[in-house]
């Protein structure tokens, strides 16, 4: 690995971006995961609880969106390389994604100003941004895992991972919304969440079998001598997290209001570990066994300027983010514009 040889700035600093890069898109993905997968939840609402759904995103969607620009923003001036090779191999479901990304913003202007006869249609075409950029993340996702293989398998098992990511969108929706709804929505929600949960459940599962299989370097990671009992927790705390989520949904006392966080934290849980899971499985590679964080990074010298401009824009996007979520935080009400 010539990351090894590596010394000073050009050995932590493409370390730095990359961790850098790893955090926004988790955040991104629990962030708009939740608003995404509200998105594609409204299909199963009524006119009234329609629009008690999408005010409960109001004040955040767009913010959660600017996790993603930086951490393809940090991809492309800090590791080039990679940004080339991984845009190039998924330049159709990238834009899949963008087209839905705008079809979900525009639809959320449009349909609180258009006649109340043509609501009805934006909100089918929020829906369709929703569902279609979730699952061009997940068909990414699948893709990313198996090194960018172009043969039927692979294909295969990205269009189930791209289910079985909308479905992990929609468990963060639905338990977002127990969280931000009362009433017969909020009863829907859970019934949501519980269909959710079971096939987030198995893309979790056939990731962390996947991984391993398309790389013997993960392989031994994972298997070989002591690693199999120091990361136990892992896949240990990842059940636990199901478990937990799976009881707090049976179990939720909707007179009381008390624990109603519970089912979301465990989402994000399950989504954090995860990736934090798969993170370890593929460091230091960007590129699963072909493109090292070194190999793709920047010269040093134009990290260290990013850097410093980077420790900028994050603390503003972090205390923007902590906030509109302190000043929005409670149950949602109406939509209005007025």
């Amino acid at each position: 690995m010539s990351g090894v040889e590596l010394t000073g700035m050009a050995y932590w600093l493409p370390l730095v971006f990359a961790f850098l890069m790893a955090l926004s898109m988790l955040v991104y993905v629990v962030m708009d995961g939740f608003d995404l997968g509200v998105g594609a939840l409204i299909a199963g609402a009524d006119d009234a609880e329609k629009d008690t759904m999408i005010a409960s995103i109001g004040p955040f969607w767009d913010a959660n969106e600017t996790w993603l620009v930086l951490g393809v923003g940090i991809l492309l001036v800090a590791f080039p390389t990679a940004h080339g090779v991984i845009l190039t191999s998924l330049y159709l479901p990238v834009a899949l994604m963008l087209c839905g990304l705008i079809l979900r913003g525009v639809a959320f202007d449009f349909r609180v100003k258009v006649r109340a006869s043509r609501k009805p249609l934006w909100n089918r075409i929020f829906w369709v941004g929703s569902v279609s950029a979730s699952l061009a993340q997940g068909y990414m996702l699948g893709l990313y895992i198996t090194g960018f293989e172009n043969g039927f398998r692979e294909h295969l098992f990205a269009g189930f991972i791209a289910l079985c990511l909308l479905a992990g969108y929609a468990l963060l929706g639905g338990s977002w919304l127990i969280m931000k709804t009362e009433g017969a929505l909020q009863r829907k929600s859970i019934i949501w969440s519980r269909w959710a949960l079971l096939l987030t459940l198995l893309g979790v599962a056939a990731v962390s079998l996947a991984t391993p299989l398309v790389s013997e370097r993960i392989f031994e990671r994972w298997f070989s001598g002591t690693a199999m009992l120091m990361l136990a927790p892992v896949p240990l705390l990842t059940g636990l997290l199901f478990f937990a989520c799976h009881r707090s949904l049976a179990r939720l006392n909707l007179r009381s209001g008390d624990r109603e966080w519970v089912p979301f934290a465990c989402a994000v849980g399950i989504f954090v570990v995860s990736f934090a899971g798969l993170g370890y499985s593929l460091f230091p590679y960007l590129v699963v066994d072909r493109i090292t964080a070194w190999d793709a990074a920047s010269a040093p010298e134009s990290l260290l300027i990013i850097l410093f401009g980077t420790l900028f824009t994050l603390p503003a996007i972090i205390g923007y983010t902590i906030f509109s979520y302190r000043v929005f935080w409670g149950k949602a009400t109406s939509l209005s514009y007025e």
